[in-house]
């Protein structure tokens, strides 16, 4: 079985950060820190985990944040460049990976007041480990000051920096607090995702991907006039971004996002859809077994998703839509394609008994139904 999730930030990891932080001022209470931050661990989840950490972290760093900034700072392993984040471990040479957390955790409550050294921090941190949570709060209480530094940041040698200044500010990242001002009117971030869509890094540009995605969600008519307005054109990277950005609303079918990537037609033909077995246990899998037949004269491009309609505790049904496939159908072509629907539990979703009805949408349009008893 796999090692829980909860476990990247552990005991190990409460001893070495005490370690760094001992090595980085010789005064720090380590004793008491990982007293503190040991007590009632394994109990917790990951977040609150780092949240934990934080809570000991404010007990035994030093009052004066300047103070506690240094310390920091001085605790960081070096710079690793653009080595992915999600390798890098904190060991000999100073505190990297998922021990820098807690530290981004503590700058965000307690350097709320003297953010301009507080921001400093986190730009050292979010080259160790994702500062994007921490970021958050500086944007609601000094959105002139975050913003200027976003800006900056944008324009910064390190692809960490540069995808932070994108994922930060996200209106609706997960796991971190939503960015209301930002959900309401998104205009003050366009002008980053403008300047980092065409990045080096495809990792920033996947961070603008999921950016516009989240816009999409709210502000659906902004997000498709950026498609029209960037997609002409575009490089195969920016396409492949574009495309990443538009997946909610093609799920939604929306007219314009699908015309722009030519996916606007109606489907000329017939589909049918199987599933199978009609009986599925949770944690079972179910069979969509589509059968296209094209009755055009010329080629079709078709998007081709799925809703699974879930049961909810009242015994109404809401509506998930998944991918399926993109492609191309000849004239008079016939095509027969299958995928494989897993109804194994996830911490995002809470099953119910219950018959659960499955739509297939080609272009934005439903075009073809079935459906399977889910037993608990």
């Amino acid at each position: 079985m796999a090692e829980p999730f909860k476990n990247l930030i552990n005991a190990e990891v409460v001893r070495l950060i005490r370690r760094h932080l001992q090595r980085a001022w010789p005064g720090f209470a380590g004793a008491r820190f990982e007293a503190l931050a040991g007590h009632g661990l394994e109990s917790l989840e990951l977040k609150a985990r780092a949240q934990h950490l934080c809570a000991a972290l404010e007990a035994t760093l030093p009052a004066d944040f300047e103070a506690a900034a240094a310390v920091i700072e001085a605790s960081l392993a070096p710079t690793p460049g653009d080595e992915a984040l999600s390798v890098l471990r904190a060991g000999d040479h100073g505190l990297a990976g998922w021990a820098v957390w807690p530290l981004a955790e503590f700058v965000a409550v307690r350097g709320l007041a003297t953010p301009e050294r507080a921001l400093q921090v986190l730009h050292a941190i979010t080259q160790r480990f994702t500062a994007e949570w921490a970021v958050r709060p500086f944007i609601v209480e000094h959105p002139a000051l975050a913003f200027e530094t976003l800006h900056r940041w944008a324009r910064d040698t390190s692809p960490h920096v540069r995808r932070l200044a994108s994922e930060g500010s996200r209106p609706r990242l997960p796991w971190g607090v939503q960015l209301k001002g930002l959900i309401a009117d998104p205009s003050p971030t366009l002008p980053l995702l403008a300047a980092l869509q065409d990045d080096e890094s495809e990792y920033v540009r996947r961070s603008v991907a999921n950016h516009l995605n989240d816009i999409a969600k709210d502000h659906p008519a902004l997000v498709a006039e950026w498609i029209e307005t960037h997609l002409p054109e575009a490089t195969a990277e920016r396409r492949a971004l574009l495309r990443h950005a538009s997946r909610t609303l093609i799920k939604r079918g929306d007219a314009r996002v699908l015309k722009a990537w030519g996916l606007g037609r109606r489907f000329a033909g017939e589909a049918t859809l199987a599933v199978s077995p009609k009986r599925v246990a949770l944690g079972g899998t179910v069979e969509l077994s589509l059968t296209l037949r094209s009755t055009a004269k010329r080629v079709q491009k078709l998007a081709i998703d799925y809703a699974v309609h879930h049961v909810k505790a009242d015994g109404r049904a809401s509506a998930k839509v998944f991918k399926g496939w993109v492609l191309e159908l000849a004239p008079g072509e016939t095509r027969e394609l299958v995928k494989r629907h897993s109804m194994r539990p996830v911490t995002t979703r809470r099953y119910h008994a219950g018959r659960h009805v499955v739509d297939l949408r080609i272009n934005g349009e439903v075009r073809a139904e079935g459906a399977f008893e889910l037993k608990l």
